[in-house]
């Protein structure tokens, strides 16, 4: 678990490591799949997103790693520009162990997943995409959130269907600042 002590010496570690695009070496060794998302303030834009779904690297090491991508590699963005950094919402996920939905019926996929809880990951035809808890925010419904998922990726929007589609389960707990620079509180648990 996450205290708000922990996620807000992560989200400082995110900050720095986007303002200095160095990483601090700390004492961490607790390993987890991590995210960070960049938002525009006030208008609450996506500016950058990237992590890493397996534990490759220690918590606070992976939040950097994931910080300066977010905000210098998400290809979907140019990089970060300096005058942008007090602009900028970060927000931190710490992700649980992705688990496997057994399930290979489209109907039993479903009745496996828990809207507003559960993101979602999906491995086909040497693809794969991840969409956060988050995400749910946006859309409506399961269906709606694993054809996004399937988008995202590149492929046809119900590929997720397909007994052959693999799709992995996980949990968050995130925290971000309210404000730049501001004050963090949880987001999602």
């Amino acid at each position: 678990m996450v205290t708000i002590e922990k996620a807000t010496k992560l989200v400082k570690l995110a900050r720095k490591a986007i303002e200095t695009k160095e990483i601090e070496y700390t004492k961490d060794k607790e390993k987890s799949g991590v995210f960070v998302t960049l938002s525009t303030y006030p208008e609450h834009e996506l500016r950058g997103c990237i992590g890493y779904s397996e534990p490759i690297f220690s918590v606070d090491e992976g939040i950097q790693r994931a910080a300066v991508c977010a905000a210098y590699s998400d290809p979907r963005f140019p990089p970060l520009e300096k005058e942008e950094l007090d602009k900028i919402v970060v927000e931190i996920s710490v992700l649980t162990k992705p688990n496997k939905i057994e399930a290979k019926d489209a109907v039993k996929k479903l009745s496996s997943i828990t809207p507003n809880k559960d993101g979602l990951i999906i491995n086909y035809k040497n693809r794969s995409a991840l969409l956060l808890p988050q995400v749910w925010e946006e859309l409506s419904s399961k269906e709606e959130f694993l054809n996004a998922l399937c988008l995202k990726c590149m492929l046809p929007y119900n590929a997720w269907m397909d007994p052959n589609a693999n799709i992995f389960k996980f949990n968050v707990e995130a925290f971000k600042e309210i404000t730049p620079n501001g004050r963090i509180v949880k987001v999602k648990t």
